[in-house]
């Protein structure tokens, strides 16, 4: 199969090598998927840069797949054929006090698409069947893609941030996540504010409904009841505070992120919270492929062929689309 990985010297080199290999066997438990859209991801960036270290190189990045079941190996009742979507987390234990809390995104043991496992840049990918989501099989993969991380995860940095229907939420940083984030507190009748210094990721959020658009330190007009920081951006956190009313919650959805600054306390006095948001669980999955189709949801995306995937990460880096960057496996 083809494939495209992060080496030994792709933080140097700032990109991906094109890989031939063996199109890979499914073990017990699991599948093979062949790939149709993998979406690009802002941790994929990371990955390429050193940022986060795989355990072993070559490593196949991508972590929102979705293809079509091509082999399946012993105790998988998902049927070949069926439309699947293979997100960020591959695997956790299911036994540890996480995992017993309903809480396998914080398993110790967990594992992660193309991290610890090869992921969607390729032709074929392994998932467990147990991890997997199924997808409507009528709807376009490119469009898919997207809802398997930006979606997942901008779902669970909003449960996070308690947001509550009829709130004013911030939204710092404007890419793949939040644009679905948006559309899903239009759903619930809250007012979105987005922050970005992007014109046109400000148009955009105005296009897709959001109540106002401006930069990180201007003042939204309205103290906020809830924000969530998408940009992997450590000063925003203050920023963002400021932005709350008393009793806010602030809510930081990014792997990686640069280092907090030091802050006066009254910037989170008045019971203003912050909390992380690490991965997702399967149960997040299930909940937002629920509720694309109910509002719908419709995903912006800027599609490339697989051959060009350093070419849509550095057009990722340098924020020259809206919406996702998704890769077209053909």
């Amino acid at each position: 199969m083809r494939a495209l990985a992060v080496d030994a010297q792709s933080a140097r080199t700032g990109a991906l090598v094109p890989l031939n290999l063996p199109d890979p066997e499914p073990r017990r438990g699991e599948l093979r998927v062949r790939v149709r859209a993998s979406g690009v991801c802002r941790t994929d960036l990371h990955l390429l840069d050193g940022e986060l270290r795989a355990p072993s190189l070559p490593r196949i990045p991508g972590h929102q797949i979705v293809g079509e079941v091509d082999a399946v190996g012993p105790e998988v009742s998902i049927p070949i054929g069926a439309r699947v979507g293979i997100p960020w987390l591959y695997s956790a234990c299911g036994r540890c006090d996480a995992c017993l809390r309903g809480q396998e995104n914080l398993c110790a043991s967990a594992r992660f698409t193309g991290l610890d496992v090869d992921g969607g840049y390729a032709e074929y990918v392994l998932a467990r069947s147990d991890f997997a989501l199924r997808l409507p099989e009528s709807a376009d993969p490119v469009r898919q893609a997207p809802l398997l991380c930006a979606g997942i995860i901008g779902y669970r940095s909003l449960r996070q941030a308690k947001v509550v229907p009829g709130e004013r939420v911030g939204l710092f940083g404007f890419g793949a996540s939040a644009h679905i984030a948006l559309q899903i507190l239009r759903h619930w009748g809250c007012e979105a504010y987005v922050f970005s210094r992007s014109p046109a990721h400000r148009r955009h959020a105005l296009d897709l409904g959001a109540r106002w658009a401006g930069g990180a330190e201007e003042p939204p007009g309205e103290p906020l009841d809830a924000a969530v920081i998408f940009a992997p951006v450590g000063h925003l956190v203050p920023m963002a505070l400021e932005h709350l009313r008393p009793g806010g919650r602030l809510a930081i959805n990014a792997v990686y992120m640069s280092d907090l600054p030091s802050m006066p306390y009254s910037v989170i006095y008045g019971e203003r919270s912050v909390v992380s948001v690490a991965h997702a669980t399967r149960n997040d999955g299930r909940e937002l492929l629920e509720l694309a189709q109910q509002i719908p949801i419709v995903t912006t995306v800027s599609a490339y062929p697989l051959k060009d995937a350093n070419r849509a990460l550095a057009d990722l880096r340098a924020s020259s689309f809206n919406g996702q960057a998704v890769l077209i496996v053909d």
